[in-house]
């Protein structure tokens, strides 16, 4: 082989090699709801008095281990999980496969789901989530508090909390790559999100669900988490232009009158706020302090 033959042939070598590891995910961000579950159809199953709580957390961590097979599958060295569904505690930390590191409770941080997202993590899962409130035959739909929330919008696009989740890890450059959870959010972010690989665990029927068995549900769950993740660089952060309009639609005058007090919020209607801003986490902060 002459030196000019050789020179090029490791170029070449050197620009695979560089472009393959530019591709595999070093360090993957697991956000874990609890609604979009395998088999959960009830608010009972996913409260901590609910007589089959800890029946469907087993499951949630078992969707979370699926989930992490699949990502160091991929390639991924760093694994770290939020769990991020009421007290913040249900995921079982000793049934927890030991290559990820589990974040339990609430910082106060108004990332809230997606705390402890930073510039440095290279792709977003969402396990366990479900649809915006008001969506036909989802199973426990609701928009960040279903006691409080009809609607919540940015820029004029009604979002589920992956929505407003992802634009969090928008923020940080981070695109979100894979979603599990009923057919509905499923549905959902694929008409967000410009590529995003899903698995339908659900799929509702009015006030019940079809269900997949759990274990098909690791499978799907593990074989999509490695196929999204060994093709990082189709993905993109979600992302608006600022400013950054935010509009709420609450279930009472009370709350909507309450969340109007905050500095810069306005009446829209009778139990309609908007706040507007240039900084994407200012907006998330406010947000956060109107529900």
């Amino acid at each position: 082989m002459t030196h000019k033959k050789l020179v090029s042939t490791i170029l070449l070598l050197f620009v695979f090699l560089t472009l393959s590891l530019a591709q595999t995910p070093r360090k993957v961000f697991i956000s874990v709801d609890m609604e979009g579950i395998s088999g959960v159809v009830h608010w009972e199953d996913v409260r901590t008095t609910g007589r089959d709580y800890n029946l469907f957390r087993t499951i949630m961590t078992e969707e979370t281990n699926a989930a992490i097979i699949g990502a160091v599958a991929a390639g991924a060295k760093e694994i770290w999980v939020r769990d991020s569904h009421g007290t913040a505690r249900n995921i079982l930390p000793d049934k927890l496969d030991k290559r990820a590191r589990l974040i339990r409770d609430w910082s106060g941080a108004p990332e809230g789901m997606m705390d402890g997202i930073d510039h440095t993590f290279d792709a977003v899962i969402f396990i366990g989530y479900h649809a915006k409130a008001g969506t036909p035959d989802a199973t426990l739909d609701h928009t960040n508090s279903s006691s409080k929330i009809q609607d919540a919008s940015v820029n004029g696009i009604s979002l589920p909390e992956a929505g407003f989740n992802a634009l969090i890890a928008g923020y940080s450059d981070v695109p979100v790559v894979f979603v599990a959870g009923d057919l509905a959010i499923c549905e959902q972010v694929k008409g967000l999100f410009d590529t995003i690989e899903t698995v339908s665990v659900k799929e509702g029927m009015g006030n019940a669900a079809l269900c997949w068995h759990p274990s098909v549900s690791y499978d799907s769950i593990k074989e999509g988490v490695e196929k999204a993740l060994k093709n990082l660089s189709a993905y993109k952060p979600y992302k608006m232009k600022p400013p950054y309009t935010l509009d709420v639609k609450f279930l009472s005058e009370v709350l909507a009158n309450d969340a109007a007090q905050f500095p810069g919020a306005k009446r829209t209607g009778p139990w309609s706020v908007q706040y507007k801003h240039d900084d994407l986490m200012e907006m998330i902060r406010v947000f956060r302090w109107m529900y």
